[in-house]
């Protein structure tokens, strides 16, 4: 089973979240509320999407990478890989 299957409600649920973020900006947008409040619904949404894809590729990365070298070769690659994505992401 991949690791997006297995973390399918969790993935949803954020995917959900998102989905009322956009709608909330949407909303700050045809109320045309300030560009400030507005600039803070994009930072939101970024965030929450950002955060999305450190989960799904974190998933990838464990589920995926372990196919060369030694058990703990491939954990160290694994968790540099993971710190990288997460540091770029921010």
């Amino acid at each position: 089973m991949g690791h997006t299957v297995a973390d399918k409600k969790k993935l949803l649920d954020r995917v959900r979240r998102i989905k009322g973020q956009v709608d909330a900006l949407e909303k700050a947008l045809t109320d045309e509320k300030d560009c400030s409040a507005i600039l803070h619904q994009i930072a939101g949404c970024r965030g929450a999407m950002n955060g999305l894809m450190t989960e799904v590729v974190e998933g990838h990365i464990q589920s995926h990478l372990a196919g060369t070298s030694s058990k703990s070769e491939r954990s160290k690659a694994a968790q540099d890989l993971i710190e990288l994505v997460k540091s770029y992401l921010k």
